[in-house]
């Protein structure tokens, strides 16, 4: 059976990268018979207990699936300061959330981040060998994309160290260290050596992360690919209730063919 007519929730901390509790969520199918287990990652600065993310959790959970989202160090319930954190930091903190599955639950098959969080769900799959499948929900192709967001402020995060700026009309200080970061990784050169199913969502009219990212991310990345068209959704899946639940529900029927359980897992080295 890996149907459920209702999920559970399960709430927990575990370490993050910079030695802060983050905070987890783990919804679960209530007949307790999990197909598998997904760890999603959020956006930038966005959080785990944002709307599309509930309703994509419900989506999965009906499927049969288990899927952990939590906050990153310093945002929502988690502990520590968002201005410490950066690219390397969100990679390793994906990595401690399936490694926090493995010990209490069972190990990942499915990766899945939104915007920044895909890009870095990318990087972390690369460490984590039970995830045979990532999904990326308007990612951008490289790390250095997010500075647009705060553009205006780089010439004082780099004469001063850092600076407060603007994002998602909340205030937030970005360091220096996180323009250093971002500069030491090149996500588009490690796509070639995935080795996992990969499936691409993304809007044409994403106006925050351009389409031409999808293409990139679907040209470096080999095969088995997919990509699927959020033909008028907007970047943050608001703008239609609808947008977020298809993403659960193809994500879902996708993942299946990729399930360690599958015949078809083997295509996954092709």
């Amino acid at each position: 059976m890996r149907y459920a007519t209702h999920m559970k929730t399960e709430r927990f901390t575990f370490p993050g990268a910079l030695g802060h509790d983050l905070a987890g969520r783990l919804d679960l199918p209530d007949n307790g018979e999990v197909l598998d287990y997904v760890v999603f990652a959020h956006g930038f600065t966005i959080g785990k207990n944002f709307k599309p993310l509930q309703t994509i959790a419900k989506a999965l959970v009906e499927q049969g699936y288990g899927m952990l989202r939590f906050d990153f160090t310093g945002l929502g319930d988690s502990g520590g300061d968002f201005s410490d954190t950066n690219f390397s930091t969100n990679v390793s903190e994906i990595q401690a959330a399936a490694g926090y599955l493995a010990d209490h639950y069972g190990a990942p098959g499915l990766l899945v981040g939104h915007s920044f969080g895909g890009t870095a769900a990318l990087k972390a799959a690369e460490s984590l060998p039970s995830v045979t499948a990532v999904a990326t929900i308007g990612s951008p192709c490289s790390t250095s994309h997010i500075v647009h967001n705060f553009a205006d402020k780089l010439e004082e995060i780099i004469e001063s160290g850092q600076a407060e700026v603007m994002l998602a009309g909340r205030p937030f200080v970005i360091k220096n260290q996180f323009l250093d970061d971002i500069k030491k990784h090149d996500v588009a050169e490690g796509l070639a050596d995935l080795n996992r199913a990969l499936l691409v969502f993304h809007s044409p009219q994403d106006r925050v992360v351009n389409i031409d990212n999808a293409s990139h991310i679907f040209r470096y990345a080999k095969h088995p690919k997919s990509f699927v068209s959020l033909d008028g959704a907007d970047h943050l899946l608001l703008k239609n209730d609808d947008d977020a639940d298809y993403v659960g529900r193809v994500l879902a029927a996708w993942a299946l063919r990729y399930d360690r359980g599958s015949p078809d897992r083997d295509s996954t080295s092709a």
